[in-house]
């Protein structure tokens, strides 16, 4: 009994995160089903954020500011290097 508590303790994180994107999941199915869109947009969003936060747990990835501010700005320098290698005349669907 004290080895399975232990293990609940120590992997309450993950538990909870995983149990978060359930709930996320049901909600969003929920409100596409009533026709929330806004609503289930928002269940999509966090429901990415859980999973972002459990798979950087789960690997033993931690983050700080100085980390969230190298990422955007890694980024940001990508996303730039990209588009100015996008052709002026390349159709974009929509």
């Amino acid at each position: 009994m004290g080895t399975l508590t232990a293990g609940i303790v120590m992997m309450r994180w993950e538990l909870l995160s995983a149990f978060l994107m359930f709930c996320t999941s049901q909600l969003n199915i929920v409100c596409r089903q009533s026709s929330r869109n806004t609503m289930a947009f928002v269940c999509s969003g966090l429901g990415l954020t859980v999973t972002c936060f459990f798979v950087m747990s789960l690997m033993g990835m931690t983050y700080n500011a100085a980390a969230i501010a190298q990422f955007w700005s890694m980024t940001k320098d990508v996303f730039f290097d990209v588009m100015s290698k996008t052709p002026t005349d390349m159709p974009f669907y929509y």
